[in-house]
């Protein structure tokens, strides 16, 4: 295998979807659905597992609950029973096939024990083995502003360097006590970098002292755009965090181990030609709604 192919992708998706609840309770929020360009209804995990079949993945790996298992195993590996087929109508038969065809690609791994992000990460360990591997979140969906989807800029861009990397979008520091924060040196201006710390969460007072990015505007940070390519190595880091209890925030995250995984082997950070959308917040899960069948259009238009 060369050393720079990407072929497995993990998608984390055995939260319990506390920000959506009582409708998480029924529902699975990576089972909520969003229209596509095309009017078909899809729960958003088909969407995800499509932006990585797509960019060229050959293998998905889901990481569930063991009780969502079976729904999840039914999504994407059994057919409807004959007498639902038959009610279809032949655009929807056809898609049921695609359907069978994309689950061939998919296994469905298992979080025995919700231990945070971090954890669900490394439950995938043994799954994706010594390759590097495209890691998406559960709940996000995207919408590329080039021909290039979002996932298969962050590929081309690992395929360039060799290492680690990161996607990146622009906040305002309102926003940025939510999400994972980087700064570092441009190698091309707003749009590649040499990513020199990663930082979950921080306040901006410590983003203006600490995360701020030579060119860009006093009250905007880069921030994790939500896909990364990352090397094995990620999963030394995971399991000495496991074995030592290393918690924050009462779980096992990702961010910590990723400078780790900077520091031992450099990353990159790309800023994505592209619009995240975000399903696990119910004020963004309805701009989602709205916003994303019309920007995907566009760009496949």
């Amino acid at each position: 295998m060369q050393r720079n192919q990407v072929r497995k992708a993990v998608i984390p998706a055995a939260g319990f979807g506390t920000r959506l609840f009582p409708a998480t309770k029924v529902v699975k929020k990576e089972l909520f659905p969003i229209i596509d360009q095309d009017g078909r209804a899809k729960p958003v995990i088909l969407a995800i597992a499509q932006e990585a079949i797509s960019a060229g993945i050959a293998e998905v790996g889901i990481v569930v609950q063991p009780e969502d298992q079976e729904v999840f195993t039914d999504l994407f590996k059994n057919p409807p029973k004959p007498e639902l087929f038959q009610k279809l109508s032949p655009q929807n038969q056809q898609y049921s096939q695609y359907l069978q065809e994309l689950g061939s690609k998919v296994s469905i791994l298992t979080q025995g024990v919700q231990e945070g992000y971090g954890h669900a990460v490394y439950c995938a360990q043994d799954w994706v083995g010594d390759e590097p591997f495209l890691l998406m979140l559960g709940d996000h969906v995207y919408a590329s502003e080039t021909e290039n989807s979002c996932a298969r800029q962050v590929l081309d861009i690992y395929e360039q360097v060799n290492q680690s990397v990161v996607s990146l979008t622009i906040m305002p520091s309102a926003m940025i006590h939510q999400a994972g924060c980087i700064t570092g040196v441009w190698q091309e201006l707003n749009s590649i970098l040499t990513v020199t710390q990663v930082y979950e969460k921080p306040t901006v007072e410590y983003a203006r002292q600490h995360l701020r990015v030579e060119g860009m505007a006093e009250d905007e940070f880069l921030c994790v755009f939500g896909l990364y390519i990352l090397t094995p190595k990620i999963f030394d880091f995971l399991e000495e965090h496991i074995n030592n209890n290393l918690r924050e925030r009462g779980e096992f995250q990702l961010t910590s181990c990723l400078d780790r995984l900077r520091q031992r082997e450099g990353m990159t950070g790309y800023v994505v030609q592209g619009q995240c959308f975000d399903t696990g917040l119910p004020d963004a899960y309805r701009q989602t709604i709205i916003d994303f069948p019309a920007k995907v259009a566009t760009r496949t238009s």
